[in-house]
């Protein structure tokens, strides 16, 4: 099984973002473009200590960028949809998360 540093990236706290937290309890994480479902839910559930109940997962393709004269393109990202079981919370920014 892999890592949950190489599974889990960061998580992504966008407007969208915070309005799946209150309305469907859904968190979203950049996550490893090699990790699947199974290991996304099991990354959540023993670095959080929370219950998952679905994981949706979509792979951002990368952007043709232009540096001067020279183009190149972004990496590919993967991102996962990670819906917990109602009552549990994920806190990033509060003071209870870094005590």
């Amino acid at each position: 099984m892999a890592q949950i540093h190489d599974v889990l990236l960061r998580p992504l706290t966008t407007e969208k973002g915070a309005v799946l937290e209150s309305s469907e309890n859904t968190y979203i994480f950049a996550v490893g473009l090699k990790a699947n479902k199974i290991q996304i839910k099991a990354a959540v559930e023993a670095f959080f200590g929370v219950s998952v109940e679905a994981v949706r997962t979509s792979v951002v393709r990368g952007k043709n960028k232009r540096f001067g004269r020279h183009s190149g393109r972004r990496s590919d990202w993967k991102k996962a949809y990670v819906k917990l079981a109602s009552g549990d919370v994920l806190n990033f920014f509060s003071d209870e998360a870094q005590a």
